[in-house]
């Protein structure tokens, strides 16, 4: 069985802090996964990130939502190599591919799944200063539910749904969400570390 890890992030400021695209000054509250290895929702404050990176580096791939140009460079301000080199399906990514625009992860999760989002990412830099850790980790793994189950869906069925707001009805859309041949069965052990 592949060995697969859904991600999702949660951050202690935003873009708004710090300067539109400057990653490198975001810092993490909390990282939730869930490892399809042992069936395991699991949850990372910015000290322990140290116990995720073995989950990674033994994940056959890393699915998130944005997690290209989100969650893993945020990730690497930490980290002592690169996770975007590590093989990883960007669902948001596959998507703006095939319909040549961005989803809200909320859009996609109501239009496929009938499930709403149980809150955004500014309310929860919002709880990390407030110190409310259970509304974090909350949300957090909601995301990463959400994002499973989309996965999965998207896996099973080749196919998504997005809300078309001038008709008021969902669209399909198709996906392919498949594991390349070049990742089944690999066993891989991924480190990018710069020496």
């Amino acid at each position: 069985m592949l060995n697969e890890i859904v991600i999702d992030i949660e951050t202690q400021n935003t873009f708004l802090d710090v300067g539109q695209g400057n990653h490198d000054k975001l810092k993490v509250s909390l990282v939730c996964v869930y490892n399809y290895a042992d069936d395991k929702f699991s949850a990372f404050k910015e000290a322990e990130l140290i116990n995720l990176w073995p989950l990674l580096e033994k994940a056959d791939r890393i699915i998130g939502y944005n997690s290209r140009y989100f969650d893993l460079p945020v990730l690497n301000n930490y980290y002592p190599g690169d996770l975007n080199k590590f093989p990883q399906l960007d669902m948001l990514e596959e998507i703006k591919k095939v319909l040549g625009f961005r989803l809200k992860l909320n859009d996609l999760a109501k239009a496929t799944l009938g499930l709403a989002k149980s809150g955004n990412g500014l309310e929860a830099v919002d709880w990390f200063k407030k110190g409310e850790w259970e509304k974090i980790e909350k949300y957090c793994l909601d995301d990463v539910k959400i994002t499973r189950n989309l996965y999965e869906y998207g896996k099973n069925n080749k196919q998504l749904f997005y809300p078309d707001l001038q008709s008021q009805t969902k669209r399909p859309f198709p996906v392919n969400f498949s594991v390349p041949e070049s990742l089944a069965g690999s066993n891989a052990v991924n480190l990018t570390l710069p020496f």
